[in-house]
This record gives structure tokens, C-alpha cells and sequence, in this order.
């Protein structure tokens, strides 16, 4: 149908001629009342943003020297962190001569990355930050 006889029935009935797809070949357009239309967008706009999860990123603290329920009870907590689909930032905090034995940290980081490897992904390898080794680990 031409454009001007479409612009024409849509007068004759009330309603407004909208592009539906501009893209397509031949554009298709549709009879509408515009304000409804703009109205049901935004509807679905705003219930979108309403469901979308945002994605946070959890930091979880330890020594070098961590004991062993300790660190279960760290591991329960980013398991349960990566299983809310939330990023999780684990830090190894340095102390004094601790820092001559940085393989310790890194032996402990590659522990944590083996006890989660089902669920998650590293994201970012463990590294020295000043006095602070940082792994970052995300939901697979």
C-alpha cells in the first residue's frame, strides 16, 4: 500500500501510521495511537530494568596462615556468593616477615581456585598489590 493512502486510512479510522520496522524491506508500518504505543514501551522498559540483577563484586579477606575452619568457612561464603551470580575478590593481607614467603599466599589462592573451579572462572590471576595479593574469581 502507498504511503499517502496509508497515511489516509489511518486518519479515516482515528488511529496514527507507525513504523514498526524501519529495516525491512518493504518497511512495515501499522495503524496506532502513538501515546498508547509510547505508553506500552515505556511499560516494558521499565519492567525490564526492574528484573535485570545486577552484578556485585564481593571482596573476601585472609592471612597467609589461614586455619582450616577458618578457610571453610571463607570457601562456604564464596560459594554462596558465586551461587547469587555475584563476583567474588579475594584478598591475602601480608604482615610483617610474611612477605619473604609470598609463595605461601599463592599456594593458598590456587587452593581457593581449585575448591571453586566447578562454579566459577578466574578473572583475574592472583597479583601483588603492595602489601596484598588479589585473585578475582566470577560465576561460570
Amino acid at each position: 500500500m502507498y504511503t499517502r493512502e496509508a497515511i489516509d486510512r489511518a486518519a479515516e479510522v482515528g488511529l496514527d501510521l507507525v513504523e514498526v520496522s524501519p529495516n525491512a524491506d518493504p518497511p512495515v508500518c501499522k495503524f496506532l495511537d502513538v501515546g498508547k504505543f509510547r505508553y506500552e514501551a515505556q511499560k516494558k522498559a521499565n519492567l525490564a530494568r526492574k528484573t535485570q540483577k545486577t552484578q556485585e563484586l564481593k571482596e573476601i579477606k585472609m592471612r597467609p596462615n589461614i586455619d582450616d575452619h577458618d578457610y571453610d568457612v571463607k570457601m562456604k561464603n564464596i560459594v554462596k556468593f558465586l551461587e547469587h551470580g555475584d563476583k567474588v575478590k579475594c584478598t591475602l593481607r601480608f604482615r610483617g616477615r610474611e612477605m619473604a614467603h609470598q609463595e605461601l599466599g599463592l599456594d593458598l589462592l590456587n587452593r581457593v581456585r581449585a575448591d571453586v573451579e566447578e562454579i566459577a572462572k578466574v578473572e583475574a590471576f592472583p597479583r601483588l598489590e603492595g602489601r596484598q595479593m588479589v585473585m578475582v574469581l566470577a560465576p561460570k
